[in-house]
């Protein structure tokens, strides 16, 4: 038996069941999407013998692979995700799962007739659809300036903005479950054991400051370029300016997403 072959042989089922679905022309990125995990904790299977919570998930998708069944990742990631199970801190309660600060996802352009718009080399045109980015407290300090980038992508697209902050509960003006500070604040409030609370704008119908569609990315860039580009101090600014959150309140957290609305 050759070193590599000893190699393969004492590796854990997780990296073995893995690597069945890479004989049959997945890869490791694709099988992170269908365990719902970033494709580094699957490179983990192999190197650091992680992976047993996901064993019985990727035996069913390797079955159904091998068994003619769908190949496509919705499909397996909807499978697996009847045997994964939420990881769960020392005191039992469900953890949280670390994401992305950054995503920007794109669709096939069609034309009038609904066929797929392709370039010179016959690969499919794709234009900017959504994106989103996401800032801390220690980033906020310095300008949130990976946020800018999705604001000016959705502006030079006609794109649609919104928006969550996250402060202290004290620091904003209205109770969550008043209609005043936005039609849909009920649904959108996110309460925290550290006395925060997520606010999410710009998506709900009606009501002052916030569209159907939300905030018209041209304006919403506007503003922020007449804060120097902090998109903070502009996000700040507007809640202080339409009486929702108090001038001394800090931010500690801010998401902006950006989406192209949907031509009819």
């Amino acid at each position: 038996m050759t070193p590599r072959q000893r190699r393969r042989d004492q590796r854990n089922e997780a990296a073995r069941l893995t690597d069945q679905l890479i004989e049959e022309g997945f890869t490791k990125k694709q099988v992170g999407e269908i365990i719902g995990r970033n494709p580094s904790l699957v490179s983990q299977f192999f190197t650091k013998n992680k992976g047993a919570a996901f064993v019985e998930a990727l035996r069913s998708v390797v079955q159904e692979v091998q068994a003619g069944g769908p190949r496509d990742t919705e499909s397996l990631k909807a499978l697996a995700g009847q045997y994964v199970r939420p990881r769960l801190t020392k005191a039992g309660v469900k953890a949280r799962v670390r994401r992305r600060n950054a995503v920007r996802g794109e669709r096939t352009v069609k034309d009038r007739r609904g066929r797929t718009v392709t370039d010179a080399q016959g690969r499919p045109v794709k234009e900017w659809s959504s994106s989103l980015a996401r800032a801390g407290k220690q980033h906020i300090a310095s300008g949130a300036s990976r946020l800018y980038p999705v604001i000016e992508e959705a502006a030079a697209n006609g794109g649609k903005i919104g928006f969550t902050v996250r402060a202290r509960r004290t620091a904003f003006t209205h109770d969550a479950g008043r209609r005043a500070d936005s039609p849909g604040v009920r649904r959108n409030v996110v309460q925290r054991r550290d006395g925060t609370e997520e606010r999410s704008y710009g998506a709900n119908i009606g009501g002052p400051g916030s569209g159907e569609e939300g905030f018209d990315a041209v304006d919403f860039k506007a503003m922020v370029d007449a804060a120097g580009g902090d998109v903070t101090a502009a996000v700040k600014g507007w809640l202080v300016d339409t009486g929702r959150i108090h001038p001394e309140a800090e931010i500690v957290y801010l998401e902006i997403r950006a989406w192209k609305p949907r031509e009819d």
